[in-house]
């Protein structure tokens, strides 16, 4: 997210600001957004409601709702600046994320809907001990919620101040404070089938925009892929110029970094809660596997534009410009929007990019929500016995102390770089919660020691390697700036997190005395690949 606040700033400072119309954007879309909000709590009653929008999405409805939930603006931004100063190697970035997808497609999507009801931890203490699986768990679900929802609420807070002209760092927490309020009114009154409205609209609205600047592109260049690549050569501060349509520009140095970085993103994405969750939002098993393919088609048809766009800002923006700006290589998407339209595209992208923080924020919130509500709760403090409305009474709870826990950590990390939070986030993801989901879902062997060793080493190591990281020492870009030297020498722990919890997963569950219920890993294997008796509730 650190991107996107200096990609807006870059842009804020480049030209003439005009907060009435970015105002004006940011009312409609907070107004049209709130009505869809309010439509659709009217069924909130149940658990089910709540959580999972009573499963009534189709699946082209939910894979719009992924990719609304999945396409942020730090990544959309990010990638186009990437792209813009560094070509191939930028665009590396957009394969990842979408390769990304297939993992989720083959191992997860269809596996997690047959045998969960709620949450990840649904899944993950099926057949194993319940108390310390569900506290785990959770516990790595809220870590990656909170951190990721720091993120944005940061971003968020820096992209309405500076549209907006307020500079001063009360006015900053105060926009933030309003950010959070919002976040917390969504999720309050929609559940899960708001957020997904929300969700879907910010889909629509951010690849359409993507759509339009790309075709506005196109067509300067004659609808010509080769003379916009050649504009883009031409424009190239680089020696050779052409290098810019080659590898090795930005990772041929360290390749490591990028190896590690991508292992994160391919693998992190299939752990995260948050997208998990929304398996959860279809009837069957088979819509669920739907969604997921038409998250691919959009994010695929979304990566694509991004090549078009980071070339484009290349050729029209100019890559001295970009850098040159105060947000770096992260300024290119508002600098290409005010170069093709001027204020009005701008203030139109800045909304987009306003939808895509309200609708990650809002699905952050109702994951870390239910997690706590139903995991922790109901099912190790209640040992479920709670009565029907009682989850989603504590769930509403929650939403609020998370909401004012956002609010208050969005307000602490103003102005610092919060790349790191973005990064832990999906190193956690794919350090602690993917070994125990494709350990529970495809090894009967698997114990309720391995599932503890995996997740909580999987969390500690992903987080003393970033602390350790040039993230947080010995950078202009870290987080104490040009103070100490780093000890980790590379920016994502991934190469190493990542295996050490499938690592710590094996090993816990060999040297367990006594293995578990057999009975049960026969029970969930069928349920998991025919789907028998998925619609039942998993509360022992």
């Amino acid at each position: 997210m650190s991107e996107f606040f200096g990609a807006v700033h870059a842009a804020v400072q480049t030209v003439e600001n005009n907060p009435v119309l970015n105002i004006s954007i940011f009312a409609a879309f907070v107004a049209i957004t709130l009505f869809i909000v309010i439509r659709a709590s009217r069924n909130n009653k149940t658990a089910a409601d709540y959580y999972a929008a009573g499963r009534s999405f189709t699946g082209p409805q939910n894979g719009f709702a992924i990719s609304g939930d999945y396409l942020s603006a730090a990544s959309f931004l990010g990638i186009t600046g990437a792209i813009a100063i560094n070509g191939y190697d930028g665009f590396l970035y957009s394969i990842g994320f979408l390769v990304a997808w297939l993992v989720a497609l083959l191992l997860v999507a269809e596996l997690m809907r047959n045998t969960g009801k709620f949450t990840m931890a649904d899944v993950l203490s099926f057949r194993l001990k319940q108390r310390p699986v569900r506290m785990a768990a959770a516990l790595t679900t809220l870590a990656v919620c909170f951190f990721y929802l720091l993120a944005q609420m940061a971003g968020a807070g820096g992209l309405v101040a500076l549209l907006l002209g307020i500079n001063d760092k009360l006015g900053q927490s105060l926009v933030v404070a309003v950010v959070g309020v919002l976040m917390i009114v969504y999720v309050l009154i929609g559940g899960m089938k708001g957020t997904t409205w929300v969700q879907i609209v910010k889909a629509f609205l951010l690849i359409g925009g993507a759509l339009a600047m790309t075709i506005w592109v196109l067509a300067i260049n004659g609808f010509n892929l080769n003379t916009l690549l050649e504009s883009a050569v031409a424009a190239s501060t680089t020696d050779p110029k052409d290098a810019i349509l080659g590898p090795g520009l930005q990772y041929g140095k360290n390749p490591w970094d990028f190896l590690s970085l991508a292992i994160a993103l391919v693998l992190g994405t299939a752990g995260l809660p948050h997208v998990l969750m929304r398996f959860y939002t279809v009837p069957t098993a088979k819509e669920a596997r739907r969604s997921v393919v038409w998250a691919i088609w959009l994010i695929g048809i979304f990566y694509l534009l991004t090549l078009v766009l980071g070339y484009g800002a290349g050729a029209l923006v100019g890559p001295d410009t970009i850098r040159n700006a105060p947000g770096g290589v992260n300024s290119a998407a508002p600098l290409l929007a005010f170069a093709l339209g001027g204020p009005l595209l701008l203030g139109f992208i800045s909304a987009v990019a306003f939808a895509t923080i309200l609708a990650v924020v809002a699905g952050l919130t109702i994951t870390a929500a239910a997690s706590f509500a139903h995991d922790i709760y109901a099912n190790v403090v209640k040992k479920g016995n709670v009565p029907p409305d009682g989850e989603v009474k504590v769930a509403r709870r929650t939403v609020v102390v998370i909401g004012i826990l956002a609010i208050l950590g969005g307000i602490a990390v103003q102005g610092q770089n919060i790349a790191f939070l973005v990064a832990l986030a999906f190193a956690v993801a794919a350090s602690a919660n993917l070994p125990t989901i494709l350990y529970s879902l495809f090894w009967r062997r698997f114990t309720t020691r391995g599932a503890v060793w995996s997740m909580y080493g999987g969390l500690a190591a992903a987080v003393v390697l970033i602390v350790l990281s040039p993230v947080f020492w010995g950078t202009e870009t870290s987080v104490f700036k040009n103070v100490g030297v780093a000890i980790w020498p590379l920016n994502n722990p991934g190469i190493v997190s990542i295996p050490l919890g499938f690592l710590l997963g094996w090993l816990g569950s060999v040297t367990s005395r006594g293995g578990e219920d057999p009975r049960k890993a026969a029970e969930m294997e069928v349920r998991s690949l025919t789907g028998h008796g998925a619609e039942k509730a998993v509360v022992h």
